[in-house]
């Protein structure tokens, strides 16, 4: 059997390189950091988490919570640690950036059947079974060299990261402690007072001066290759950019105060920035929704404007970094191959499946579909009702022209029949018809882990 080698550690390369040892195959794993870092990179961790430390919604009615369901039900191992690490984030699966990170790390290195190799690899291996998962800050090098294995090159898009504060530094004696509708972590109703975020609540006022200085602040200027194509990625748009779209877009966006009442009023503010926590001791919080190109200073400035924070600690500030992704319906199969050779596969955001539960899925897939070549067994798609289905196959059949990288959601998935009205019934019916399809397919195709199985 031969060996497979797989091109990143990040979330979709140690997810594939697992799934594929497990199924008893030899990899090596190629991860260039820390040797070389990217410019979002602050470690040599695998699966470091350089955006938001939420994963999103754990519940199976939403579309990253039934994406996440599906994944345990498959045997993930990137979720596992994700589940080892969590923090409290009312509904969803956040985590302690450096316990998951630690954890995959582990997992991966002490692998019996993985070679873990610290160094770039510069260029795709011409033959065998190779998955590449080089992640949206691919290098120059592996850029150039999928450029010209591919033919078609790459689009790229703008990323941004929310600054981070130290939790001692914000005043509660304005802030407050809750969750949306009052749910707690899992999704479940909060007894007594206190929630998982702390929410700044804004009066009129306080939002209309906060946003005339945000619209007022400085950026950081673009680099040359980014001013030659300046636009920003509609699923992680920078706050001031959000803010230029009209005077109440951030009051109707990540500002929002919807299932929220301030405890010193009684009344639901004008709009309220949540703060999530951001590592197991809850020392860290990240501002939801605050992805920024703002100078440092500036986001000093402005954001102390937000009531709560005019003495916040800033323990990492926001900042934009360039990502890239493959035109994949022109280029790749549903079982994430290559369509022009077999035995090439891709996987996590350059593919565009985005978001990191995303990413995850297409490594999964990626890497269980490596191993069945590699034990001269046919590659498998999952069922288009399934979620991790769904997105495989967006990803290789969009309208290329017009393709961009896509999230989990529901709009994904084909109608019910008969069609069900009510939104969350509807929700509810698509999560029991992807676990059941899920469940058939699994005993059918016997895709689900077996330890060490012959090759």
């Amino acid at each position: 059997m031969s060996e497979i080698v797989v091109i990143g550690g990040g979330l979709a390369g140690s997810e594939a390189a697992w799934q594929a040892a497990e199924r008893g195959c030899r990899v090596t794993l190629y991860e260039m950091r820390p040797e070389k870092m990217t410019p979002a990179h602050q470690s040599g961790q695998l699966a470091e988490l350089v955006c938001s430390n939420s994963l999103g919604s754990n519940l199976v009615d939403r579309a990253p919570g039934l994406l996440k369901q599906e994944l345990r039900v498959l045997g993930s191992m990137v979720l596992a640690c994700a589940d080892a690490a969590a923090v409290p984030a009312g509904a969803a699966l956040a985590v302690d950036r450096e316990a998951f990170s630690g954890c995959v790390t582990e997992r991966v290195a002490c692998h019996e059947g993985i070679t873990l190799v610290r160094e770039e690899l510069r260029s795709i291996p011409e033959e065998g079974i190779v998955v590449v998962a080089t992640g949206p800050l691919t290098s120059a090098p592996m850029s150039d060299s999928i450029a010209s294995l591919t033919g078609s090159g790459h689009l790229s898009f703008y990323d941004a990261m929310a600054p981070i504060v130290a939790a001692d530094s914000v005043d509660l004696q304005i802030a407050f402690r809750a969750s949306r509708y009052g749910r707690g972590s899992g999704g479940l109703p909060l007894d007594g007072e206190g929630g998982d975020y702390i929410n700044c609540p804004m009066s009129r006022e306080d939002y209309d001066v906060f946003l005339d200085k945000l619209l007022g602040a400085e950026t950081i200027p673009l680099r040359g290759f980014e001013r030659e194509d300046a636009h920003f990625f509609e699923a992680c748009l920078p706050v001031e950019e959000l803010a230029r779209r009209g005077p109440m877009a951030l009051a109707f966006g990540p500002l929002k105060p919807v299932g929220l009442r301030d405890p010193r009023t009684g009344r639901r503010p004008f709009a309220v920035v949540q703060l999530r926590q951001d590592n197991l001791a809850a020392t860290l919080y990240n501002l939801v929704g605050f992805q920024t190109n703002l100078k440092w200073g500036e986001q000093e400035r402005v954001f102390r404007l937000i009531p709560g924070l005019a003495h916040a600690a800033f323990m990492r500030y926001g900042q934009m970094h360039r990502n890239t992704f493959l035109c994949s319906p022109a280029l790749l199969k549903p079982t994430l191959q290559y369509s022009r050779r077999d035995g090439l596969l891709f996987a996590g955001q350059l593919t565009g499946t985005e978001g990191y539960i995303g990413s995850v899925a297409s490594g999964l897939v990626a890497g269980l579909n490596a191993a069945r070549l590699a034990r001269g067994e046919s590659p498998v798609a999952f069922p288009g009702t399934t979620m991790i289905g769904a997105l495989c196959r967006y990803v290789s059949g969009a309208e290329a022209q017009s393709f961009q990288p896509m999230k989990p959601n529901f709009g994904l998935l084909p109608p019910l029949d008969p069609p069900i009205s009510q939104k969350r019934d509807r929700y509810q019916a698509y999560a029991v018809r992807a676990l059941a399809d899920l469940g058939r397919f699994t005993e059918a195709s016997g895709v689900l882990l077996h330890r060490g199985q012959p090759g």
